[in-house]
């Protein structure tokens, strides 16, 4: 499994522990100092991942707009 694959399963794992109606980014479902030790183009692959992984499996999580820095915010629909 490749690291990015590993990211995302952490990840997917974590949005288990959100509330709904809660906006979030995905380096919120790391710990800081995780985050920062990965490779920004591993972040970059993760981000696509998980937007992909939203779309394709029927999730209470949505995408929704874009930060200034170009982070997707994603929010946990109550549906």
């Amino acid at each position: 499994m490749t690291m990015a694959n590993r990211l995302l399963a952490e990840a997917i794992k974590e949005t288990h522990n959100l509330n709904i109606n809660e906006v979030f980014l995905v380096r919120d479902l790391f710990k800081g100092y995780e985050w920062n030790r990965i490779s920004r183009g591993d972040r970059l692959l993760l981000g696509t991942l998980f937007l992909n992984y939203v779309h394709t499996e029927g999730t209470l999580i949505e995408p929704i707009e874009k930060t200034s820095s170009g982070q997707q915010k994603y929010k946990v629909s109550g549906n």
